[in-house]
């Protein structure tokens, strides 16, 4: 019983040993002193009764002084006893033992897990999975090994146990009723964890986040179901946004030729565009071109009638014949996609982008403050004259993959200052870091949450995987139910997001619209739009798939 005993316990416990026997031996030793070297006789009682007021520092009463030096060095060293005892032993013996008793603590062994998924370790990649978790009251375990971060984690709602997996493998006993686990710590302590799982009889899926492809293959033969590596992915993701290359601005776009454009317009403060709604720009009828959306803030979203409000600082994505898209031009800041692509931070997710961006056949300009093979100009984003010598204002885009989110949102405030025309890619590395990087000037931020979540949601909770970014489409369709209207003026139309950019009428594809004009049943029809919003048209018109433009 004694060995299961807590530290404090103890302390506690041979405190209120010790204290008796201390007032007892002082009070013996002063009825003792008081009677053969002050003359003066004392009780026992009364003995006991200055040895306690001494030890307590709560005063004397009528003993108050000594005449032999013998009592009063006795006398002098009781009170700093005393002293030590209110001001040392108290707060190190007491508080503790008081504090452990009122503390809520850590749970030491898995609680039962049917239905629950296991998270090892607790971190960034997670995160926001975790939050999805709880808004959708999905029972999750975290097991972590950081006493700090557990409570913190227990502090915020979370259900966590504590321990040491390493050392006392007994805490996960019940990890065999588990729905799932999920591995993210180190690569090593991820193996650790899915051999200790298999061994306990686990029998279910086994998600481990590593650091390095190379070990994806191992970790596979000890145990684990599937292995990810977001860094890698959000390498990719980054990467895909900097790059038309690897992923062009919209899908399908070839079945108009050269007819019709695509371009994006920077909405500066002060542009006659910026906070009015497109029915009163009324682009359409005066410079002939349809809005198909805007990107504020990360987000895509398709514009929806004539209430849509341009926003300040977004992207609006335009479409249009090439003249009339110059004219647009001139009310806003274009986006510039020649040029180099600059990629400030050489790690793991910068190594990642630089690689896909040479496998597209683009051009870097790598920046990091350690010269190593592969970096280009060694230097801080942060100082004008790396800028300089990275000619940041000449990129295509630029790419930060920096490792801290402060700076991070300082270096885009730095960098959109410099260069406010270039596209601003910028890796997160907390979630909740997003917002700050976007106020900050960033055009996209991705963190590794994010991409992390959407890979686990799709397996642990059966959602379908949703895009980093909301591409584009064009796609060619019958007239369907929008037969005898005109392609612009239909507000169910404008409800669903997309627009109607070109109508083929037997060879010839008319991109401006009379108003008289009305579309007729063999009509193709040139519809863009985001997925989802193409989705909505083509049940709001029953509109199927028409054969491609005849040579």
């Amino acid at each position: 019983m004694q060995s299961k005993l807590k530290r404090s316990t103890k302390h506690l416990l041979a405190l209120l040993v010790l204290l008796p026997m201390a007032v007892l031996l002082l009070g013996a030793i002063y009825m003792l002193g008081m009677e053969h070297l002050e003359g003066t006789s004392r009780t026992f009682l009364q003995s006991i009764e200055w040895a306690s007021e001494t030890l307590t520092t709560t005063g004397y009463g009528a003993d108050s002084r000594w005449n032999h030096p013998v009592m009063a060095a006795f006398v002098i060293v009781s009170q700093f006893l005393g002293q030590f005892l209110v001001f040392l032993i108290f707060p190190v013996l007491v508080l503790p033992y008081f504090e452990e008793q009122f503390e809520v603590r850590l749970q030491p062994v898995l609680p039962p897990m049917a239905g629950k998924v296991l998270f090892y370790r607790y971190g960034p990649a997670i995160e926001s999975l975790l939050e999805e978790f709880n808004s959708i009251n999905s029972p999750f375990v975290v097991f972590e090994e950081d006493m700090a971060l557990a409570r913190n984690l227990r502090d915020r709602g979370y259900n966590v146990v504590f321990g040491k997996l390493a050392e006392d493998s007994s805490a996960f006993m019940r990890v065999d009723q588990a729905q799932a686990v999920v591995t993210n710590a180190g690569d090593h302590a991820n193996a650790t964890c899915t051999l200790v799982v298999r061994e306990l009889g686990f029998t279910g899926p086994i998600y481990a986040l590593a650091d390095d492809p190379l070990y994806r293959a191992p970790m596979i033969q000890i145990g684990a179901t599937e292995v990810f590596t977001p860094a890698h992915v959000l390498g990719a993701a980054l990467a895909s946004h900097a790059s038309t290359r690897i992923s062009p601005p919209a899908e399908g776009m070839h079945l108009l030729g050269t007819i019709v454009g695509m371009a994006e317009f920077r909405v500066r403060a002060g542009s006659p565009l910026a906070g009015k709604r497109l029915g009163d720009l009324h682009l359409r009828e005066q410079h002939g071109v349809s809005v198909i959306g805007q990107w504020h803030g990360g987000v895509f979203t398709t514009t929806k009638g004539p209430e849509t409000q341009v926003e300040p600082g977004a992207i609006l994505v335009v479409v249009g014949r090439h003249a009339n898209l110059e004219k647009v031009e001139r009310m806003a800041m274009p986006i510039r996609r020649t040029g180099p692509i600059v990629l400030a931070g050489y790690g793991a997710v910068g190594h990642k982008v630089v690689e896909m961006l040479h496998d597209a056949g683009e051009t870097c300009v790598v920046i990091d403050r350690v010269s190593a093979p592969g970096v280009d100009v060694v230097g801080s984003v942060l100082e004008q004259a790396t800028l300089d010598q990275a000619k940041v204002r000449e990129a295509g885009a630029v790419v930060l993959a920096l490792s801290d989110d402060s700076e991070s949102v300082f270096a885009t405030a730095v960098v959109r200052n410099y260069a406010p025309e270039v596209p601003l890619i910028v890796r997160v590395l907390r979630t909740p870091n997003t917002a700050r990087l976007y106020r900050a000037g960033a055009d996209f931020a991705i963190s590794v949450g994010q991409v992390a979540g959407q890979i686990l949601a799709y397996h642990l909770l059966g959602e379908q995987v949703v895009l980093v970014e909301n591409r584009i489409k064009f796609v060619r369709l019958s007239a369907g139910t929008l037969s005898g209207q005109h392609p612009w003026r239909n507000e169910t139309l404008e409800r669903t997001g997309a627009k109607i950019v070109a109508v083929e009428r037997q060879r010839d594809v008319i991109v401006e619209f009379d108003h008289d004009f009305l579309v007729r049943p063999d009509d193709a029809l040139f519809v863009c739009g985001s997925i989802n919003s193409l989705k909505r048209y083509q049940l709001e018109f029953h509109a199927t798939t028409a054969p491609e433009v005849r040579s």
